[in-house]
């Protein structure tokens, strides 16, 4: 007998219902004495009730931060560690595939515009997208979870990259729950816990530099990042200026910016990097052209470009150390105004 197409969606749909309607009659166990009482009267089975329990508040947007604290101080570092990831990715493959497959307007409207960019990155680097994201936290990650289900990312290729990437922070936040724990006991295992936890954590911290580095460039890496892009010098980018090169230039800042004090380059677009996926249209002319990309340092530019890149635009560049590096270089600007 053939399962009709439609079948899985009606199970992962009933899944969901009956998970919505148990936490409505069970709001009590989403906190941390909650928990602490929950997994308490499962005996041999705290494991995987714990485990179930997490899925279940990941899907519902319960902040994880309560649960990998709880892991640490219900189950210890190592064992804590593991259901805890092994919980959060459960919930994490459950809110992708309720956004792939049943909600996708809702989850537009709760990610808003930082979709647009958040799919163009994806797009322009695929598992490494994944992999940053959910290294370093830029993006809430209940939200994320299901954004990521808008996206043409395969299952495997998810579930795989979050595992090994979420399992980081998981074990830091872990550590730091059963140093909690046994500072609550007077014992002096607290600190040598406490001191592991935030190393991890601030090692965490430190990804977005160990990134840039690892992709050969300078900017302050994002999740939008693109390989893709080029990155010129602003003496570079002024020779192919004063050449008369068929080139665009895009500044993605604000308004504001744009006649702040470090002012323009003459001839250059201004599109803020927010409005920038509602009004690619304005730019399909430029399509084809190599386009330069302009921000303050070259943050938003980076954003700017994987957004680009996924749109099909061909000849992407990007500004190191933007109107920055430009003034400090002496070349002319139009706009200015003083500080």
């Amino acid at each position: 007998m053939i399962m009709p197409r439609w079948f899985p969606r009606l199970v992962l749909a009933l899944a969901v219902v009956a998970a919505a309607a148990w936490a409505a009659t069970h709001r009590q166990a989403f906190d941390a004495a909650g928990i602490e009482a929950f997994v308490g009267d499962l005996g041999p089975l705290a494991p995987l009730g714990y485990v179930g329990l997490y899925a279940v508040a990941t899907v519902l947007f319960v902040p994880g931060t309560l649960f990998g604290l709880a892991g640490g101080v219900l189950f210890g570092p190592f064992w804590g560690t593991l259901w805890n990831l092994i919980g959060a990715s459960i919930g994490a493959t459950l809110a992708f595939l309720v956004a792939r497959y049943l909600a996708a307007d809702w989850v537009r409207q709760r990610a808003g515009g930082r979709l647009g960019r958040l799919i163009a990155g994806v797009e322009a680097e695929g598992w490494r997208f994944v992999a940053f994201v959910r290294l370093v936290p830029l993006f809430p990650f209940n939200l994320l979870n299901y954004a990521l289900g808008l996206t043409r990312l395969k299952l495997v290729t998810y579930v795989l990259t979050s595992v090994v990437c979420m399992a980081p922070a998981t074990a830091a936040f872990t550590w730091l729950g059963y140093a909690g724990r046994e500072a609550a006991a007077g014992s002096g295992e607290a600190l040598r816990w406490g001191v592991l936890a935030l190393g991890a954590l601030a090692a965490i911290a430190f990804l977005p530099r160990l990134w840039r580095r690892l992709r050969g460039g300078s900017a302050a890496p994002g999740p939008s990042s693109s390989a893709e892009s080029q990155w010129l010098d602003a003496a570079a980018l002024k020779r192919r200026l004063d050449a008369g090169e068929a080139l665009a230039v895009l500044d993605v800042r604000g308004a504001d910016e744009f006649t702040g004090p470090f002012g323009h380059i003459a001839g250059a677009l201004n599109l803020p990097v927010e409005a920038l996926a509602g009004r690619l249209g304005e730019l399909s002319a430029w399509k084809e052209l190599p386009l330069a990309i302009v921000c303050r340092t070259d943050r938003r530019s980076v954003s700017a470009a994987a957004l680009l890149h996924g749109a099909g635009f061909a000849q992407v560049m990007i500004l190191r150390g933007g109107m920055t590096a430009w003034n400090r270089a002496g070349l002319p600007c139009q706009g200015a105004t003083q500080p």
